[in-house]
């Protein structure tokens, strides 16, 4: 059994529109490809020891044991793998349950695909699970220290990619309201929404939070000085650099009890709190001065009370929480360490900021506040005796949090929100010290010591007691107010061919209305008119670069079959889904072996359409009309058949659709008919002579039509849309050279062969054709290129790409030869295999009213030589 590759799918794909986090593994049961389960001796019941959990699996029957119960009655080795793929990683923390594994059209190969959670867990996963399941084949078992291996590198591996807490929060909140998110590429920030309509975050910093607050905040004497200033009660104390100051210090404010904290700290490092000797103080003053990036330090007064954190966001309260330190309580029979023990065993406690709490640990500042208390490790508190390990009360040195938010006094809600205004921070964390927070702090002499910066929501979202609180909300309603757009307009658009042309158009229409438009194309990403990155960009990677653009506000996305089968869409849904055709090209790549595949998987784009969008279908092609049952969203149909019984029965539904009718291109509304121009005036269907580019017109018509671009709009970009090389290259550029003409289009399947035939058929004059294919096509599949070569051209010359994609040279060449001659022996051609060559002398060949038709490999190499004969 061997892994022959891993795939990481991260959006809606083939195999699933709803499960977008999926990986893929293509497995190789080799030995074990004739072996069901219930014929290896020993398997079922090694399984089941080494993996009891596994009864937990329904599998297809539904009931528990299900899975365990197709082992023993005998099921291949790959679907075995698939849940223990799953199982490793629930075992590990990582729910997940999706799973599927079906044989690829080599035998004993399969795809094995499962869901995970943390990327790099769900492949390490995928190699465990074969490892274990190798071994009980071949041992009968598994070890237990090699399984606890790796459960512990899968939690360490979903511990290190995991969002933090507060993010989570955000995130959680942000799916809910099916608002989408993305990783940007530095500074661990995320962006919430697409385009124009984005935000960004940090943690808990937002593309709104100030830079001159935060900085304020981070200025722990510059934020008292300035709430001080406005009236706010704040502890008294002084800043000093040097522990010669320090005696000094200690006077002014007053004498002991006293803190000490480095003035640019955070979560609690450096903070030595109810200091009330000399020594003590020296040693303090160290520790400060060490967790000081500017080694100067604050002396304060210590003011007796709980600590509390206030969160204010969009200068409202929306969280309070009392903050205890770490600590232990006795039961009368156990040491201190042994109560330290007990209380991280606590399943909510973990390392770090990972869980809802924090590991408790010991080290000299834990005993040094334990021997302020008169303890130590060995020390058996009394029952019911508290012994605090911490002297301040943070979450991540193992605190514990208190919901207070319905306990607050009015008067300190009020102050909180004024303060968070007057530091200018549209998150604010703000600490409190007072006795009781239900009552005003002028009673209670309370004072607040620190306003943070990118405050932790974990203490809100999850209390150790008390109604957790959705901070998460607040921030997105901060973001996005009244239901604010976090999207903009997406537009996917697919087919075997096309598909360029189609994505040009719509863009060009999209343009009209003033709007800013990205796109993706086989030759560039593009923004406007300006190109962004060349090259072939029609997969996630290029979708993603327009979405995460600040400048764009609509998206009009190519998207090809090969990156939906690599890594699945950039999005999760679209507002306009765009099938135009389903050919049999690509056959017998990433194993999609059968045009019914291939409409599966052009399919998803119409499958990720929103609810309230439109799947924009050919009625023309069965396979893409069929989509229609498979939508959850609205359906409209475009034909070239004005008598289309599929549009005749969706209009009479008072559907929507577009057709050619009489010359026009028109949408059909219900009962309305609105012509929007005659074929004959749209330079892309060549005066009408280009069926198949009416057909793309239709397409990008009623695409737009149905996102609201008015109908001038549309017939305005109609009329000045050019099929030219500079706005389209590749697709029906047709060249005047004086005597002859010579058209470049970038067809390379049969149905793209057939398509531009349609055109070069109606030519009044003698036809000459520079054929070729892909070298990853099937052999049938270029045979049949030479057919219809044959059907088009009055003479042919035969050249190959430069990548031969894994086949001999003149391979290619004598399968399109064999197709000529089959269909036409008596037909003129010749194999000329370099491009440039062959293209050059079909010109130097062209007479009079003759038409030369470049199939090219390189569009920009094909063009290039024919213009260099306009002069």
């Amino acid at each position: 059994m061997r892994i022959l590759k891993t795939q990481t799918l991260r959006g809606p794909n083939y195999w699933s529109i709803r499960r977008n986090k999926l990986i893929l593994m293509l497995l190789d049961l080799e030995e074990l490809t004739e072996k069901p389960s219930n014929e290896l001796a020993g398997f079922y019941d090694g399984l089941a020891q080494v993996l009891p959990s596994l009864i937990e699996h329904q599998c297809s029957r539904g009931y528990r044991g299900g899975f365990l119960e197709r082992v023993k009655e005998g099921t291949l080795m790959g679907h075995i793998v698939e849940h223990v793929a799953l199982e490793l990683q629930e075992l590990a923390g990582m729910p997940v349950g999706f799973g599927r594994t079906r044989e690829t059209s080599t035998p004993g190969v399969f795809n094995v695909v499962f869901e995970y959670v943390e990327e790099q867990a769900g492949r390490y996963a995928g190699r465990a699970a074969v490892r274990l399941c190798k071994s009980v084949v071949e041992t009968g078992t598994y070890p237990a220290r090699e399984l606890e291996q790796d459960l512990t590198d899968l939690k360490e591996l979903c511990a290190n990619t995991a969002l933090g807490p507060s993010t989570e929060t955000i995130i959680k909140e942000a799916e809910a309201r099916k608002i989408p998110w993305m990783w940007l590429s530095a500074r661990a920030m995320l962006q919430l929404g697409h385009g124009a309509n984005q935000k960004r975050i940090q943690a808990t910093l937002s593309n709104n939070t100030s830079i001159l607050a935060v900085e304020l905040a981070c200025d722990k004497e510059g934020t008292k000085t300035i709430l001080e200033n406005a009236g706010v009660p704040v502890p008294q104390g002084t800043v000093i650099e040097y522990l010669d100051d320090l005696e000094q210090a200690i006077a002014d404010i007053g004498g002991y009890p006293i803190v000490i904290k480095p003035l640019d700290g955070n979560h609690g490092r450096g903070i030595t709190i109810n200091i009330n000797d000399p020594s003590e103080a020296e040693t303090a003053y160290d520790l400060a001065s060490k967790s000081s990036k500017s080694r100067s330090v604050i002396v304060e007064r210590y003011y007796q009370g709980n600590d509390h954190r206030v969160l204010v966001i969009d200068n409202k309260v929306v969280a309070v929480a009392e903050r205890v330190p770490a600590h232990v309580t006795g039961d009368g029979q156990s040491t201190v360490k042994e109560l330290i023990e007990i209380t991280n065993q606590d399943p909510k406690r973990g390392d770090g900021h990972d869980n809802v709490l924090t590991k408790i640990t010991i080290d000299p500042t834990s005993k040094a506040v334990l021997a302020k208390q008169g303890y130590d490790l060995g020390s058996i508190l009394p029952l019911g005796t508290v012994a605090y390990l911490r002297a301040t009360a943070n979450l991540s040195t193992g605190g514990v949090a208190i919901d207070r938010t319905d306990e607050i006094h009015p008067e300190n809600l009020w102050l909180a929100q004024r303060v968070a205004k007057v530091i200018g921070l549209d998150i604010a964390g703000i600490d409190i010290v007072t006795s009781d927070i239900s009552k005003p702090l002028r009673e209670t002499k309370g004072v607040i010591v620190e306003v943070n910066a990118a405050p932790g929501f974990r203490m809100h979202a999850a209390p150790s007691e008390g109604l957790p609180r959705n901070v998460g909300a607040s921030v997105l309603e901060m973001l996005f107010p009244n239901n604010a757009p976090s999207s903009i307009p997406i537009v996917a658009i697919t087919g075997t061919n096309g598909k360029t042309t189609t994505t040009r158009l719509t863009a060009h229409i999209y343009r009209q209305t003033g709007k800013i438009v990205g796109f993706t194309a086989t030759d560039g990403i593009y923004i406007q008119e300006y190109l962004v990155e060349k090259g072939d960009n029609t997969g996630p990677y290029s979708a993603g670069a327009i979405l995460r653009d600040p400048t764009v506000e609509v998206a009009v996305l190519e998207t090809a079959r090969g990156g939906i089968l690599r890594s699945g869409l950039a999005f999760d849904s679209c507002d306009i889904g765009v099938v135009l055709n389903v050919a049999a090209d690509h056959l017998g790549l990433g194993g999609i072996d059968t045009i019914e595949q291939m409409a599966r998987l052009k399919g998803v784009i119409a499958e990720t359409v929103k609810p309230g969008g439109y799947a924009i279908l050919n009625a023309d092609d069965p396979l893409v009309a069929a989509m229609a049952a498979k939508v959850s969203c609205k359906v409209a149909y475009f034909s070239m058949n004005p008598d289309n019984p599929i549009v005749s029965e969706h209009i009479r539904r008072n559907g929507l659709a577009a057709i050619y009718e009489n010359g026009y291109l028109s949408i059909l509304e219900g009962k309305w008919t609105l012509r929007i121009e005659k074929a004959v005036n749209i330079p892309m269907t060549m005066r009408g002579m280009a069926p198949f580019m009416i057909a793309n017109a239709l397409a990008s018509c009623l695409a737009t039509f149905a996102q609201g671009v008015d109908i001038e709009e549309i017939r305005r970009g109609l009329r000045t849309f050019e099929v030219s090389s500079e706005q389209i290259p590749g697709r029906m550029n047709l060249f005047d050279l004086g005597e002859y003409h010579a058209l470049v289009d970038y067809a390379h399947n049969p149905h793209g062969y057939l398509a531009v035939g349609d055109f070069v058929k109606n030519w009044q004059g003698n036809r000459i054709g520079v054929v070729g294919g892909p070298g990853d096509r099937r052999d049938e599949d270029l045979i049949l290129l030479g057919n219809i070569s044959a059907r088009i051209f009055d003479s042919i010359l035969i050249k190959e790409d430069e990548d031969s994609r894994g086949r001999k040279p003149g391979e290619v060449a004598d399968l399109i030869s064999k197709g000529i001659c089959q269909e036409n022996p008596n037909i003129n051609y010749e194999i000329i295999l370099d491009e440039t060559e062959a293209i050059n002398t079909a010109l130097d060949r062209a007479k009079n009213n003759n038409l030369v038709v470049v199939f090219p490999d390189k569009i920009a190499q094909a063009i290039k030589l024919i213009k260099q004969r306009l002069n």
